[in-house]
Order: C-alpha cells, then structure tokens, then sequence
C-alpha cells in the first residue's frame, strides 16, 4: 500500500498517484475509528475547488457514515474556516476538510478537524495514523442515503458580524479588493459586505473557483500575485487589496501602488489592532516569524510564545486559554473570541477596521510600529525545489554546523523546528524542510531588503542548490 504521511496540517499528496478514492477511504476509516473511541457521534465534512474534491469528500463521508457516524457533507464547496465553523456550530466531534490548501493545484489533501472547530493537534493527528490499515474501510452502499447536506454561510456571517465594528463599516466609503486566487474564498468578503450594507467598495478578482487557480500556486506570495500587483498600482490612499489562499485560511496582502505586505506585518497590525479594541492575553508565533511581534508584544505588556511551525501548534495554545492572537509566516492567523483556526475572510475585515479605526493605511500602520519598537523590518524567503526527499535531508543534514555568512557571525543557533541561525540583532536566516514536498525553504530577516537579499543569496550557496 501507498504510505501516508501526515505533515503540518493533514495529509496531502498527488492527484491519481498516492491522492486516489482508495487511500481517502483509508484515511478517513482511521478517522472514523479514532473519533468512535473518543466518544465521537457526529462530524462534518467540506471541500474546496481542487479537481474532484466533492467526490474524493463524498468518499470520506461514506466511510464515516458506515461506521455509525453521523454525517453533515457541504452542500457545495467552502472555505476551510466554514468547515471549522461548521464543526463548532453542529456540536460536531469533528470535522474533514478535503483540500490542499496552497499547494500545487496537482495536490489534494484531507485535513482533519478537532471537536473546537479548529486544525487537529498533534495528540489527535498521532491517533489517526496509529489506527491507519487496522482495518478495511468500510463502504456500505446504504450509508449514503443517510448524509445530510449542510450551508452554513448565514450562520458564519451573523457570527464575524458580531465580532467587529459594523457602524464604522457601514459608514466607510472606502474601496477594498479581494483577490481568492481561484479558490474557495471567492465572493465570500463581498458577499458579506453586500449583506451586511457596508459602506466598502469590494472588487472582487479569481473569484470564480478554478481547478489550476488561473496557472499560480494559490499561496498568497509575491510570485503569484502579479496580477493583482499590476491591479493596485493605479490604485493610491487606504484602499488594499487581501489575498486568500486555496481554501481561504491564509490571508496576503498588496497595498495601493502595488506593493507587498507580508504576514509579519499583517500579523503586526492585527495585533496592535485588537489591542486597541480593549482584547487582551497571550500572543503565539511560529518559530518562522518576525522578531517584530516579540518586540511589540513586550511594549504592549503581552507575553510572547514560539512554537514549532504548523498550526496545530498554535491552536493547541489557543485551547489551553487566553490567547490573543495566533500566526505563522505563511498568513495563517487566528484570534480571539472566533476560531482556533486561521481565517482568512475573518482577517481580511478585521484589516480593514483597522484601517476604518485609525484612518490610516495598513503601511502607515505598520511604520508607526517600527517607529515604537525602534526595529526595521525586511523579510524573504526562497523556496528550493530539491531532486526529492533524500536530497532534502542531505542537505538539512549539513546546516547542521553553523558558519558565517554575507558577512555576518552567526550569534545564537536554534533548532525547534529547523535551524535558524541568529546574525546579530537585526536579522536571522532559517533554513527548514518541507513537510509535504521535496522542498528546502529559506526565511530571512533583516533591517533592509537589500540585506535580506545578500543574506539569501549567501544561505543559498551553502546549501548548494
């Protein structure tokens, strides 16, 4: 048989090669056993726009509902956070969400979702893959007749809408775009706004859900996004552009003039913004992100956590209590008083209270946060496509020993989740595998682009690919 691997957020793997009918069938009966011996009556199942995702859902809900499940499959493709909202709101023991996420559009993948409304932490995950091939799944012919079809869309909006200002929204005149990258996110913003009679003007862009998402990788980075960027350069003032990603949990953003703001900076402002709305508690970061938030956190009072990268992680911190907000680099965020789960939809309206609130732009916003720090921020990362997975761990294996680079000494090694090399006060580099693909990945951050660059460049050579 195929193996299945877990990585930081489910399972995902190649459409028709190790992604068939057969293996989501082996999958979610291990779920389904996992969720019978925790107590579990009940779970809901949603799938996105990838290549037969409704069929491969359809295939999960069968085997969970010929194990004696009770079965709620999506009436038609979602986000991933309305599946997580979805759990919550039908008292679920949890849920399935059939989707890749940001990966190629050749991927598909089966996350798993916890009774919270929010990614399966690592004590559920382990308990799934022990019970994978105990036994044969189960596909009863009868049990489809038995799943029952849900549409959450009314309840999750009446839900956001509880959690932010809507008389300012109501009375902002401002313009908004959206851009879904093809995936399920699409209309979801706009669809909100036109509901909730917001002054806002959304211009919608990919909002029609597409298999290949337009010949991009749905992951909201630069090098996806130069359309958009094209788009926003005749635009000036507040106005911004958010980005979701495949499935809509992570959140990008271009700014008027075409310009990139990356997840740091969005993690920044949302953080000083629920400050600033009287919400308060613990801030949670992956091991990946900015030293801005350390630095912000401690002006603001907050104590600061670091964790592994993936989200489970964080939202296992989120369960514990007390949890103002939750980021990794990629865009996943979460926040207080909504989900233990990234949303990028959720996101993408708080960005635009903040702007509503203080009057200024999102990089007005920012500066003013590197001004109260006294930290300049610059942050890249490289994705290396290595030969495969050996090649992979090679390489891993050699960044190991520290050494200097771009003219720098490396100050202080951590390895929670990787090897980041401090160099200096102002600027790390971290070298990280890939959970999911035979990729090598390179963040950095430093107090100018132009060091990050020289930073970048060096770390590539020593891994020599």
């Amino acid at each position: 048989m195929a193996t299945i691997r877990f990585g930081t957020d489910g399972w995902r793997d190649v459409i028709a090669d190790n992604f068939t009918f057969d293996n989501v069938a082996r999958v979610a009966e291990a779920y389904a056993e996992a969720l019978r011996d925790r107590g579990a009556h009940s779970v809901v199942v949603g799938f996105d726009g990838r290549f037969l995702s409704g069929m491969f859902a359809e295939r999960a809900a069968l085997v969970l509902a010929s194990n004696g499940l009770s079965v709620k499959l999506a009436k038609r493709l979602v986000p991933t956070p309305v599946t997580s909202f979805a759990v919550r709101h039908f008292e679920a023991g949890g849920g399935v969400m059939i989707t890749a996420s940001h990966n190629p559009p050749e991927y598909n993948g089966f996350k798993i979702k916890g009774p919270y409304g929010g990614s399966a932490t690592p004590d559920i995950v382990a308990e799934v893959e022990a019970r994978l091939d105990a036994h044969p799944p189960l596909q009863k012919a009868e049990a489809r007749e038995a799943l029952e079809r849900f549409d959450v869309r009314k309840a999750y909006y009446e839900h956001i809408a509880a959690r932010l200002d809507l008389e300012a929204l109501r009375d902002y005149q401002g313009v908004l775009y959206h851009d879904a990258m093809g995936g399920a996110g699409g209309g979801w913003v706009s669809d909100f706004a036109r509901r909730q009679g917001l002054g806002v003007e959304v211009r919608d862009l990919h909002a029609v859900p597409h298999p290949l998402f337009y010949g991009v990788n749905p992951e909201p980075i630069p090098r996806n996004l130069q359309t958009l960027m094209a788009v926003m350069r005749s635009e000036a003032g507040p106005a911004f552009a958010a980005v979701t990603d495949g499935d809509a949990d992570r959140i990008g953003v271009v700014l008027a003039g075409g310009r990139y703001f990356n997840s740091h900076q969005i993690f920044a402002i949302l953080l000083k913004h629920l400050y600033r709305k009287g919400l308060r508690g613990r801030v949670v970061k992956t091991f990946s992100v900015s030293k801005v938030i350390d630095l912000l956190g401690e002006k603001l009072g907050l104590q600061v956590e670091t964790t592994p990268i993936g989200f489970k992680y964080i939202t296992e911190a989120f369960l514990e209590g007390d949890v103002l907000i939750g980021g990794e680099e990629s865009g996943g965020i979460g926040v207080r008083d909504h989900l233990p789960e990234r949303d990028g939809i959720f996101n993408a309206l708080l960005l635009l209270e903040s702007v509503v609130h203080t009057g200024k732009s999102l990089d007005a916003q920012f500066a003013e946060i590197e001004a109260e720090i006294g930290f300049k921020h610059a942050f890249d990362r490289l994705d290396l496509h290595l030969p495969d997975v050996a090649a992979r761990d090679e390489a891993m294996a050699r960044l190991a020993d520290p050494r200097a680079l771009a003219g720098r000494r490396v100050s202080e090694v951590e390895d929670l989740d990787g090897f980041k090399w401090h160099l200096g006060e102002d600027a790390w580099v971290l070298f990280r595998p890939s959970g999911t693909e035979p990729v090598l990945r390179i963040y950095a951050e430093g107090p100018s682009e132009e060091e990050v660059g020289k930073i970048l460049r060096a770390a590539r050579e020593i891994v020599g690919f």
